[in-house]
């Protein structure tokens, strides 16, 4: 069950369209359900106002279904697939019930979501979260942040490929009006990762640094990039994971719609 689900139920109540016996049996749904491989928290939406997100990888493409089509029974109205290979968006597609509706998925990004078989009509996207990168490389996981982002209904805008190697690009009129209108500004980049502490000068909004496992030997996997943006002298920057872009959606997300 997802926040809005629940309040809909209570204002039921309030109204006299629902009775107060049926909400409670809504309400008596165990928190969690085991189905022996997962154990899907179907309270998350109640809790932290956003429902379970499944992480495809190590995941078979059965079980990814699976726990999808158990989330959507129980109230979902979609659900947000991060690292789904594409080998199992195309098993998804070929062995879904008839309860369940049409796959969206990215092969870029590698993000999949799974929608109800009655499609509720998309919310109004709301504030502004800038996404920039320092080059195409670091388009796959700018695109998990992006599109996670988007799942919870935010307007996002992309600034792809305006790293420090070529600064007059970020500095150029169109970008930089992007970034000092922004309520949060992702900033994503490999190599030695300084777009975090660029873009952090420049913002007058929290900046969220996400290190990628781009770059050559001595980068160390994004390690480099990593202590990079943890070592910024630009206020105002925080840092998740290597190739963590689905971390930073769902932050600047939070930071966005406060």
């Amino acid at each position: 069950m997802e926040e809005r689900d629940l309040r809909r139920l209570l204002n039921g109540v309030k109204s006299g369209d629902v009775s107060l016996e049926d909400a409670l049996l809504k309400l008596k749904e165990a928190p969690f359900e085991d189905m022996g491989f997962a154990k899907p928290d179907l309270h998350r939406g109640i809790r932290q106002g956003k429902p379970e997100v499944i992480y495809g990888a190590g995941k078979t493409p059965d079980q990814i279904l699976k726990i999808s089509e158990k989330l959507l029974s129980h109230g979902q109205s979609k659900v947000l697939i991060t690292r789904m290979s594409k080998e199992a968006a195309d098993y998804f597609e070929g062995n879904k019930s008839d309860a369940t509706g049409e796959l969206f998925y990215d092969d870029l990004s590698k993000v999949g979501i799974a929608f109800g078989k009655e499609k509720t009509e998309p919310e109004d996207k709301i504030g502004k979260i800038v996404i920039a990168t320092g080059g195409t490389s670091d388009m796959p996981v700018a695109e998990e942040a992006a599109l996670t982002a988007e799942f919870y209904g935010n307007n996002v805008v992309r600034l792809y490929d305006v790293g420090v190697a070529g600064i007059h690009r970020l500095m150029a009129k169109e970008p930089m009006e992007e970034i000092m209108t922004a309520n949060v500004v992702i900033a994503i980049a490999g190599m030695e990762g300084a777009l975090a502490s660029v873009v952090g000068g420049l913002a007058d909004c929290p900046v969220i640094a996400v290190p990628t496992s781009v770059g050559y030997g001595a980068s160390f996997g994004g390690l480099s990039a990593l202590l990079s943006m943890l070592n910024s002298c630009a206020s105002g920057v925080s840092v998740v994971n290597i190739d963590n872009g689905f971390g930073a959606g769902f932050l600047a997300s939070m930071i966005n719609q406060k």
